[in-house]
């Protein structure tokens, strides 16, 4: 039985984080390999985005964000496990964020990677 979703999810990255290059890159291959219902938007200043308000681009750079084909987003862990829905050897994760108190774990993890995110960029442009 396939339980992955199937409406494409809108993934908002920002394209000047080499971090976020890198796993972006990833991603792609597998959607593209897979033909996931995953499709890609730099986000970063400069890019594609050009519609969007400062204060909600401010909000959509200091978090991973993605959009589901109805315009509604998610942001953070919500996000990512829905990305993660959507790709082969990801899907266990997606569901085991769906155990009981694993999202606020999973939240809590990504707040503390938001905090170190600033020195690993940094670190990955050397």
């Amino acid at each position: 039985m396939n339980d992955t979703p199937t409406d494409t999810l809108t993934v908002l990255y920002d394209g000047a984080c080499p971090l976020c290059q890198r796993e972006i890159a990833h991603v792609r291959g597998l959607t593209e390999r897979h033909h996931c219902a995953l499709q890609f938007v730099d986000i970063s200043p400069g890019s594609e985005a050009a519609g969007v308000s400062d204060d909600e681009h401010t909000a959509l750079m200091a978090r991973f964000h993605v959009q589901r084909s109805d315009g509604s987003r998610l942001s953070g862990a919500a996000a990512f496990v829905a990305m993660w829905a959507r790709l082969p050897g990801w899907r266990w994760l997606a569901r085991l964020a769906q155990l009981p108190g694993a999202m606020p774990v999973l939240e809590l993890a990504y707040r503390g990677f938001l905090r170190v995110r600033p020195w690993l960029q940094a670190l990955a442009r050397r």
